[in-house]
């Protein structure tokens, strides 16, 4: 399904972080942590500084962190988007040097050595990644922001930060469709059912909760089956979906192993066997 027990530890563990601290880092420090920036596309978010030790979350590039301590090629680190808690490699978070200014708005997207398409990329960059703009190029038509060193992205690929994308974050959520599922996954290249809710009410300016029981708990209110609509949540024991319409979900799950459409219906008989019933309908 989707989220791991140890996760669901993971608002104990951000309570205790201060705590934690004490006699680790300098007094002083140990409240807030040092501003940190993500410089990595893409990294995953351990319980422990272990390569071995599963995903909790993933960080995408430009997302801020508070880092509350480094020992031994380490990060531990505080997510400041969502307040999730654990470790990174340190070569993952640099100290923030500038303001990022715009945000990656396609499910995924590539960078380019300089402002031409028929360049060689240099990374991949998922939707919700942020970037510094330092200029403009136009080549061949396409239109071409330039990065700092010379990269370039696809302009329409991107958005000034700040700026929610237009529609509802169910249209944001159906771009992801057929995307791997992979349990922590929080971006285009792998996501899971409830990194899916996050990331899609995220490019709408709406936050959310990372796991799928701190949404069951905190996203809207509480209502019935037969009341559910467009955009509604349907939550079963580790796992969430969002509705497209009155009978129809989308969700990444272990089933298919990527982000589906499926019958309410069809999905309750199937997932009932071995999970249970819903344990609960939420409007957000």
């Amino acid at each position: 399904m989707s989220d791991l027990p140890d996760r669901r530890l993971n608002a104990y563990r951000t309570d205790l972080a201060e705590e934690r601290l004490r006699g680790i880092v300098e007094a002083g420090n140990y409240v807030t942590g040092s501003p940190g920036l993500v410089c990595v596309p893409l990294v995953q978010l351990r319980s422990k500084p272990d390569l071995s030790c599963g995903t909790d979350t993933e960080l995408l590039l430009g997302e801020t962190v508070h880092v509350l301590d480094v020992d031994s090629g380490w990060a531990w680190v505080k997510a400041d988007f969502d307040g999730y808690v654990g470790y990174v490699p340190d070569y993952a978070v640099l100290p923030v040097q500038r303001s990022v200014t715009h945000i990656v708005t396609a499910p995924r997207t590539f960078v380019y050595s300089w402002a031409d398409l028929r360049f060689p990329t240099v990374r991949s960059l998922s939707m919700g990644s942020r970037i510094v703009v330092v200029d403009e190029r136009n080549t061949r038509g396409t239109h071409y922001f330039l990065l700092e060193g010379g990269e370039a992205i696809i302009a329409n690929h991107c958005a000034p930060v700040g700026e929610p994308l237009a529609g509802d974050y169910v249209s944001i959520a159906t771009r992801f469709l057929e995307t791997p599922y992979l349990w922590g996954g929080r971006s285009g290249f792998g996501i899971d059912c409830s990194g899916l809710v996050q990331l899609s009410m995220m490019m709408v300016g709406r936050p959310a909760p990372r796991d799928a029981d701190m949404q069951a708990e905190r996203l809207g209110a509480e209502i019935t089956r037969d009341a559910l609509q467009r955009g509604d949540l349907v939550f079963w024991k580790g796992h969430v979906a969002i509705m497209e319409d009155e009978k129809t979900l989308l969700h990444a799950n272990g089933h298919t192993m990527n982000v589906s459409r499926e019958g309410l219906d069809d999905a309750i008989r199937r997932i009932g066997w071995l999970y249970g019933q819903p344990t609960g309908f939420r409007r957000p």
